[in-house]
């Protein structure tokens, strides 16, 4: 199949890119290299598929592409772009979120509805839920983010809905929970954690370190992602979770146990659009296409810890305060 991976760069996408090529598929992947985090990482993330004779890469932003020449012949779209970080969205910066997260899918699903695709897959996530008291958390829940980054996608959802049902686009949303492993953004926690695990730093914790995650492996999350775009209901938004639900101060724990250190930790306040409690029900996923998350938390964090181990002592690991 002729497949397209926005966001190909980053974390999910690039390993979303790689698994789709070891399949024998065909990928075109954009990514516009955003300096949210240094470019050489996300470089690096391309090493493999740069291999492949059926990848070809496109730099650029999603809003300035020409989709209609880009989507015709394509088999499956899979939107994985957009401007992340929940923390980052408030303020002046809310601007960006709009034009990268809504206006960019709105002018993907434009031309998508002029083009004959297979499925058009878009990546949202965990953070639409908000604070909805529904533990665990279903597709069908009372939505309430807290965040602008949260309201951003929850909007992309709406609109990826909006063209499946006025146009016909088979669209499918899914609803990524906490995803982690190799290759994660230097801005997220778990790479936090154990690059300060590795420097003899302390770490910091937002709260008292009893806020709930379902921690999902990103590998797992690559074969929700496949299995939504060969068997996913058009116009459904699934979950994809990883099957459990643990504290903040148990991940501490295993850290612990897997670097061979004291975890040092300071506590800080709540910070603004975190959610205290995310668990999701995946049901819809399992009946729907079989999803079955594979990876215990302690298995995905020691792969991402040896990931990280190797980048460090390269001299690639980033530092995000």
């Amino acid at each position: 199949m002729k497949c397209i991976v926005t966001g190909a760069a980053g974390f999910i996408g690039s390993h979303l890119t790689d698994k789709l090529l070891a399949d024998g598929n065909e990928v075109i992947g954009i990514d516009n290299f955003l300096d949210y985090y240094p470019r050489r990482i996300k470089e690096s993330n391309l090493d493999s598929a740069k291999q492949s004779k059926q990848f070809h890469f496109i730099e650029g932003n999603i809003l300035d592409q020409d989709w209609n020449a880009l989507f015709n012949g394509a088999d499956v779209v899979y939107h994985l772009a957009a401007q992340a970080g929940v923390r980052a969205s408030w303020g002046e910066s809310f601007l960006i979120y709009t034009r990268n997260n809504i206006e960019a899918t709105q002018l993907m699903l434009e031309a998508a509805r002029q083009n004959k695709l297979g499925k058009f897959v878009y990546a949202s996530t965990s953070s639409v839920y908000g604070d909805t008291e529904d533990i665990p958390m279903r597709e069908e829940s009372l939505v309430k983010p807290v965040s602008p980054y949260g309201v951003t996608k929850l909007a992309a959802e709406n609109l990826c809905y909006l063209y499946w049902k006025s146009f016909g686009v088979p669209c499918v949303s899914l609803r990524y929970f906490t995803v982690y492993g190799p290759r994660q953004r230097p801005d997220m926690a778990f790479y936090k954690f154990f690059l300060a695990q590795i420097e003899g730093r302390p770490l910091t914790i937002f709260e008292d370190g009893n806020q709930t995650r379902d921690f999902t492996f990103v590998q797992d999350i690559v074969a929700g992602t496949m299995g939504a775009a060969s068997n996913g209901h058009e116009g459904k938004t699934y979950n994809l979770g990883g099957g459990s639900r643990i504290t903040v101060n148990d991940v501490l724990k295993m850290i612990g146990e897997i670097t061979g250190k004291r975890v040092d930790v300071n506590y800080a306040d709540k910070q603004k659009g975190d959610m205290r409690h995310t668990f999701a029900s995946t049901e819809n996923a399992q009946k729907d296409f079989g999803y079955s998350p594979k990876f215990s938390v302690k298995e995905g964090l020691t792969r991402e810890f040896d990931w990280l181990k190797t980048l460090h002592s390269n001299g690639l690991a980033h530092r995000v305060n």
